[in-house]
């Protein structure tokens, strides 16, 4: 099979790392440049005909190879930053700590069944319902020290079932 296109590119491929190091910087980038050229030149549609192919070629490979150069020169200017993108702190626990976590969840699950429903509902009315106390007191119709000691309580309960589990 006969490709005018690859014949082409083939043919100049040489001068073209050469024209493209001179722009980019290095060897490396140039012979980057020149295969992404390749791709974008292959992929031209077949039904266009261009007046110039070789000069078509010259111009992707200036473009990407000017591209590749600012990127280049971007890196040099900031290093640091380049660095520092390997270096971060992942924002998603590592799948250890959301094991423990889904443990320590479970265990508190089970301890807050143990209490007393008066005691568990102030909890979680308050801890995990943002209720106030004056809110949850009025709710249960107790006393708002009251509310605060079966808060206490559950809090207690909870932390005692998780340190009992921890070894």
């Amino acid at each position: 099979m006969n490709d005018p296109k690859l014949d082409l590119y083939l043919s100049h491929r040489r001068a073209l790392i050469d024209y493209a190091r001179s722009i980019a910087g290095g060897r490396a980038q140039a012979e980057d440049v020149v295969q992404d050229a390749w791709l974008r030149f292959a992929d031209t549609r077949s039904d266009h005909t261009l007046s110039n192919p070789l000069g078509y070629l010259y111009r992707i490979v200036r473009n990407l190879a000017l591209d590749a150069g600012r990127r280049l020169a971007t890196e040099q200017r900031e290093p640091e930053s380049a660095t520092r993108l390997g270096e971060l702190v992942a924002s998603t626990p590592s799948p250890e700590a959301q094991v423990c976590d889904e443990d320590a969840l479970q265990m508190i699950a089970k301890a807050l069944l143990e209490l007393p429903d008066r005691t568990r509902i102030a909890f979680e009315m308050h801890r995990l319902g943002d209720y106030t106390l004056q809110q949850i007191a009025q709710h249960l119709g107790v006393s708002v020290g009251l509310v605060h000691s079966l808060v206490r309580d559950a809090m207690t309960h909870c932390a005692q079932c998780l340190g009992e589990h921890e070894d």
